[in-house]
């Protein structure tokens, strides 16, 4: 079993910073992938960035060029720090992980940006 907390959203000014962490628990051994979704209201869970592979990084073409996934000094950490955020950012913003054949989530956290 894989827990995973995330941290980090709240409100912001349009054009402002906020980074998010996702910490993993448990079987964490096990997660050979991990990422960013977010779902707006009205609106289809997307990826946002993840981690292919452990290392290489890929983002959604509306988040390109914003929005960094990094990942701690030790492995199962991973950061996503979003830069010019926009009000059409606004969304839960869910850390996933895969593993061993199993998906898992995190509870989300709530990010908005006010215009």
């Amino acid at each position: 079993q894989v827990q995973l907390v995330e941290s980090g959203g709240g409100l912001v000014q349009a054009g402002g910073s906020l980074r998010l962490s996702c910490a993993a628990s448990g079987t964490t051994f096990s997660i050979n992938a991990m990422g960013w979704y977010r779902q707006a209201p009205g609106k289809q869970r997307e990826l946002v960035a993840g981690i292919i592979n452990g290392i290489i990084p890929n983002y959604a073409d509306s988040v390109k060029g914003r929005f960094t996934i990094s990942r701690d000094n030790a492995k199962y950490t991973v950061y996503l720090q979003m830069n010019s955020l926009k009000p059409e950012d606004t969304a839960v913003y869910y850390c996933a992980a895969d593993g061993n054949g199993m998906h898992y989530w995190g509870k989300g956290t709530l990010v908005t940006v006010s215009s």
